[in-house]
């Protein structure tokens, strides 16, 4: 065979290589053709986008979505209020497992690429030319954060590269903990929740440090698909990708072996959580909410706004459990007035079918909803909902006789038959079996509202039984008769034209007829019994009527309808006539507490206030409660009528007065001091004198507490319309209501004492817990000297019957002639009252 010459090989081998050569310079020219064209069309694009860019400088700036949040003056949550539940957070209070998660499961090439995942748009785009469509993205967390920010859902070429663009931008701009954070904060996941720490509030009740690795993974593994795999939407989806979340942080060694066992085999929780309300105080809340709403319009539900009210939560929920008690109480007296509804006894065949047909039967102020099982001749089988059987024994059945029309109760049940029968929707109080017993949800309602009586914070209220029954409040929207409770402002009125605790007026029926009157107007006592002639303190503390309407005609109806005005109440709500005596106004129970306030702190007039103040979002001051302060030690008096001893006192205690700012403990800046309405003197004889109705006349259910420095005043109106107790000491002032939002009567017997002063008492026992006593203090020119009981004179050392009382220094009764037991009574002439 021919072999061709060296040469030729040679020859050969260099054709190839020139060949080679050539190809792959022509593909380099390609690439970089390619290169450059990419380039260029990169230019071109982002030249076409950048007027539509936005500045990503922004973000620094940008306002999450937050709720209004109310609080207690003691920093607990009362409500959150809006439609996106969200609170934010910042990096370093994100767990680390958490964010390892979402980077698992979103991005785990997050904190190595600068915003766009080159890898993943490769993939991606290999992925989209075989599905010859858009079917799968690669986009970062910084991209999802400048599409949730900036852009539209809507899936085209424009917007992805917007995206590109805007990432770009945003890392150059921020730091990746930063990002990290946005994503965090403003991710949608499901159930209104926005942001991780809502979204572990509302499926698990925790916040983000209480959480475990299995609820983490079951957080990251929403965003795909927020409203299918969220836990409650459907419990085995969430399980499905909570396990493949914590498969990839397993293959990222996040998490060990044993880890990820342990977590996948922990059961999906399925239910909602709301948030961590600390203090139930909806009726506060819808305070906050109506005021906030007409100083800030709609932006309260998505601003962040954080409300700190006066409220105590202590004291708060003391006035929740005192008046629920109280009408449990009352409700009780009045018989029982059937089951609530029924169910078919056939649907009585497991727990899970009770508490199903129980799902019907919302809770109801505390109460809890219970059906009937089985009965015995004197006891009764029930099912309660979320605790399961419980026995009835018959000492907490025998209570139950029937309702009878006009607030009367028929004879007492002999067997648990004549109560129940098998199916019967019941209600019953109480978190255990032991404990548990049966009532019903009353028909009358209750207010309770107490405030500090220096500056008028409210410190507690709750404007019926159940807020979710119904909204109406009845401690700002009710207008009610506030009954005898008025009857110490008429005597304040009296009291300054010169009356005293002593002076003696008339107990007996009267007839009111002046002209003017379309009839004549006989007033009335409740039990038709008259004790004659009466000295002042002694009508208070048994609170007799025709004797306030003697006093109102001696000293003047105008007169006293002007007087009263001192107290805060608006003249419209005031009756100009004998009427406003007995308590005719139409007032509402905080308007009322307001008006007490000027007896507890010695004269002033002080506005209630709940709101102590209100923050942005990012925790700047807004408003601050700047009140007026009753202030007992710096009082001064311009008064000419004031004694010596009084003006000089005044003087001194000037000082105190502080022209700069208030330090808030001592000193109170002079446009900051409440003004003086009565002299301190009237506020403490009128004090002193309620007191005594604690003591020994209406109110005497409250010497329960075992305190004397508590003084208060029953009230109630025609037909026990209304009954209530407004009581006080030096630190606190509390009013109670009860009656029926129909204005129909309470029954016999229902007066204030009965239906409005155990709620009062209930509700003070925790209030004053462990509190020093702090009684009205006594002002200067009060003397105490010995009177006769009888004529209200000055004693005379020959009555072996004196007593002591207070008076106003300067103001004394004449000394009496004594004349033995029958001595005549100087203010009658034989058996006519000289008013």
């Amino acid at each position: 065979m021919l072999r061709p010459p060296p040469e030729c090989n040679k020859f050969e081998r260099f054709s190839v290589t020139k060949r080679y050569l050539v190809l792959i310079s022509r593909i380099c020219v390609a690439l970089v053709a390619v290169i450059a064209l990419i380039a260029f069309a990169n230019v071109c694009a982002y030249v076409y986008l950048k007027p539509a860019l936005p500045d990503v400088g922004s973000l620094r700036d940008v306002q999450l979505q937050v709720p209004l949040r109310v609080y207690t003056r003691d920093g607990r949550l009362i409500a959150a209020i809006g439609d996106q539940r969200r609170i934010p957070v910042r990096y370093d209070q994100l767990p680390k497992k958490l964010i390892q998660a979402f980077l698992a499961t979103e991005d785990d090439r997050f904190f190595q690429h600068h915003g766009v995942d080159w890898q993943g748009i490769l993939r991606a785009a290999v992925a989209n030319f075989k599905a010859g469509r858009i079917s799968q993205g690669a986009s970062t967390i910084t991209m999802q954060v400048s599409r949730d920010m900036f852009l539209t859902p809507r899936r085209d070429m424009k917007r992805k590269m917007s995206e590109v663009y805007i990432s770009l931008l945003m890392e150059s701009e921020f730091t990746k903990e930063e990002i990290f954070s946005l994503y965090a904060n403003k991710i949608f996941l499901g159930q209104r929740s926005y942001g991780v720490a809502a979204a572990a509030e509302v499926y698990f009740g925790k916040s983000l440090d209480q959480l475990n690795l299995a609820e983490m993974a079951t957080l990251a593994g929403i965003p795909t698909a927020p409203s299918v795999v969220n836990p409650v939407a459907s419990a085995e989806a969430a399980k499905v990708r909570r396990g493949h979340v914590l498969g990839r942080m397993r293959d990222l060694n996040y998490v060990t072996r044993a880890e990820y066992d342990q977590a996948n085999a922990t059961p999906m929780e399925s239910r909602l959580h709301g948030p961590t309300i600390e203090v139930d105080a909806p009726y506060v809340a819808e305070m906050v909410r109506n005021e906030m709403q007409a100083k800030y319009g709609d932006s309260i539900y998505t601003a962040g706004y954080r409300v700190y009210t006066t409220i105590d939560s202590r004291l708060e929920g003391a006035a929740t459990v005192a008046l629920r008690t109280g009408l449990l109480e009352y409700d009780r007296r009045h018989g029982w007035r059937g089951a609530t509804a029924k169910v078919d006894p056939a649907k009585l065949t497991s727990a899970a079918n009770l508490e199903l047909e129980l799902e019907e039967f919302p809770a109801i102020g505390g109460l809890r909803p219970a059906i009937v099982q089985s009965i015995e001749a004197k006891s009764a089988k029930i099912y309660v909902k979320n605790l399961g059987p419980v026995t009835l024994p018959w000492e907490k059945l025998s209570w139950a006789r029937r309702e009878l029309p006009d607030e009367k109760v028929d004879r007492a049940p002999t067997q648990a038959g004549e109560i129940f029968s098998r199916g019967d929707v019941i209600y019953t109080v109480g978190n255990t079996a032991e404990s548990l017993q049966f009532v019903q949800v009353p028909e009358a309602q209750s207010a309770l509202v107490s405030l500090d009586p220096k500056d008028g914070a409210v410190v507690a209220l709750v404007g019926g039984f159940d807020f979710f029954q119904s909204k109406f409040n009845r401690v700002t929207q009710a207008r009610r008769q506030p009954g005898s409770g008025f009857k110490p402002f008429v005597y304040a009125a009296a009291f300054d034209k010169g009356f005293t605790p002593a002076s003696v007026v008339m107990d007996a029926p009267i007839v009111i007829d002046e002209a003017g009157m379309e009839q004549a107007w006989r007033p009335k006592e409740s039990e038709n019994k008259f004790f004659g002639p009466i000295r002042l303190r002694e009508a208070l503390v048994h609170s007799r009527n025709l004797v306030s309407v003697r006093l109102m005609r001696e000293i003047g109806g105008d007169y006293t309808w002007n007087y009263v005005q001192r107290f805060g109440f608006d003249k419209s709500q005031l009756p100009n006539d004998l009427t406003m005596a007995l308590g005719t106004a139409s007032l509402s129970p905080l308007q009322v507490a307001n008006g007490y306030a000027t007896f507890a702190n010695g004269g002033f007039r002080v506005s209630s206030y709940y709101i102590d103040r209100i923050e942005d979002a990012g925790g700047k001051t807004l408003v601050q409660a700047n009140p007026s302060v009753a202030c007992f030690e710096c009082g001064r008096t311009s008064d000419p009528a004031s004694t010596p001893s009084a003006r000089v006192a005044a003087a001194a205690r000037a000082s105190l007065l502080d022209t700069g700012a208030h330090d808030g403990k001592s000193l109170i800046p002079q446009k900051n001091l409440a003004p003086q309405v009565i002299r301190p003197q009237v506020a403490y004889l009128l004090s002193d004198m309620m007191a005594d109705v604690i003591k020994h006349g209406t109110g005497m259910g409250a010497r329960v507490l075992n305190r004397d420095d508590i003084a208060g005043k029953t009230g109630t109106t025609n037909d026990h319309h209304d009954a209530w107790f407004n009581g006080f000491n030096g630190d606190l002032v509390t009013s109670v209501w009860t009656g029926f939002d129909q204005d129909r009567s309470l029954g016999d017997g229902e007066e204030g004492a009965r239906a409005a002063v155990p709620t009062w008492t209930y509700f003070m026992r925790v209030a004053l817990a462990g509190a020093p006593r702090h009684p009205v203090p006594v002002p200067d020119g009060i003397v105490t000297v010995r009177i006769s009981p009888d004529s209200g004179l000055l004693a005379s050392s020959d009555n072996p019957n004196g007593i002591m009382e207070k008076f106003i220094e300067g103001n004394l009764p004449k000394t009496e002639v004594y004349e033995g037991p029958n001595n005549q009574n100087p203010l009658t002439d034989g058996d006519k009252p000289l008013f």
